[in-house]
């Protein structure tokens, strides 16, 4: 089925809103998850919401939460986000961020105590829109085996960096992990089989059946390679925010534990720092980049953030493919929230 951006936007907000949140939480939220589909990135978009819903009930995502920040020092900002949606408070923390670092030219964001954030894409994105280089870290529940192991020790751990441009930033959005568990779990869910080098079965065999995967391991990104940046953003991440480690980590993929995993944004603005010429040579360097040699076959040299854009362009235009039975299953969630806030 084809579904329109504002469908998508009203049916989550109409979810979330029955179950206690916000408008601006809702629709923050909402946002995130809509983004996602329409880059194509279904693992953490429409698909999230019965695990939100889920966590909601078992009291361990809590609507309206009060989120606490302070700036431990001129450039370094803590933030516990109340175990509250992950969006609100990684917006507010990059809003506190843009405007900080227009004084102090850096500026770091550490969050605890906060839920899932969904793509990193639109942190750093929305830094990016104001002039800023924009980084996020976050951990995940230990999905990755290390490189030789078999076993999850270690979160997929995605970083995400945009870099403006005189036009649209470079935009930069990736696991550490060859793929996330999301996208296993949809080919699962679809019986489809998933590529070799995705994953590994419990034996710690390569495999591509997805329900064998979803039981095994995710395999590191370009091997030992992917591995070691994976396990140092972890690091870094729990050395700036206190929160867990590796197989300590809960509560991103299931409905009941309380989420302990931690956010980071980095801000770095080039224009307070003396550096505001250097975009126009970014830009320049880019566009060297798109008009390179290409390969036999290649149509075109993409620079991260160019696909997505194209296919944000196309789905708004002739709706976002959607899989039926998700669809139904967060309409069946709309009809149960309007039940649920009627007897509040």
């Amino acid at each position: 089925m084809l579904i329109t951006a504002e469908a998508e936007q009203e049916l989550i907000e109409d979810v979330l809103r029955g179950y206690g949140a916000t408008p601006a939480e809702a629709s923050l939220q909402a946002r995130v998850l809509v983004e996602a589909d329409l880059r194509g990135q279904y693992s953490h978009g429409l698909q999230r919401v019965p695990m939100l819903v889920r966590r909601i009930r078992n009291g361990v995502l809590r609507p309206g939460a009060e989120v606490r920040s302070r700036w431990v020092t001129d450039s370094f900002l803590s933030v516990d986000g109340g175990a509250g949606f992950g969006p609100p408070t990684a917006f507010a923390a990059v809003a506190q961020l843009a405007e900080r670092v227009t004084d102090t030219g850096v500026a770091v964001a550490a969050v605890s105590n906060s839920n899932h954030l969904g793509m990193l894409a639109c942190y750093v994105e929305e830094l990016a829109r104001r002039g800023h280089v924009g980084i996020a870290l976050t951990t995940s529940e230990a999905l990755v085996h290390p490189w030789g192991g078999t076993r999850m020790m270690v979160g997929t751990n995605p970083i995400g960096v945009a870099v403006p441009t005189d036009g649209e930033p470079f935009l930069l959005d990736m696991s550490t992990g060859a793929v996330s568990m999301g996208k296993i779990l949809r080919h699962a869910r679809r019986a489809e089989p998933i590529p070799l080098g995705w994953a590994v079965d419990e034996r710690g065999a390569s495999t591509t059946d997805a329900a064998a995967a979803a039981n095994g391991a995710i395999s590191p990104f370009g091997g030992a390679k992917g591995y070691a940046l994976g396990l140092a953003f972890e690091l870094i991440v729990g050395v700036l925010t206190g929160s867990e480690l590796g197989r300590e980590v809960k509560g991103t993929l299931d409905g009941e534990a309380v989420c302990n995993k931690g956010d980071v944004f980095i801000c770095l603005s080039p224009e307070r720092l003396g550096l505001g010429g250097t975009l126009r040579r970014v830009t320049e360097y880019l566009d060297e980049v798109r008009t390179s040699p290409r390969a036999e076959g290649v149509d075109a040299i993409d620079v991260p953030g160019d696909r997505s854009r194209r296919l944000r362009a196309r789905y708004l235009r002739d709706g976002i493919p959607m899989d039926d039975a998700v669809w139904q299953s967060v309409e069946a969630l709309r009809a149960d929230a309007e039940v649920h806030s009627g007897q509040c």
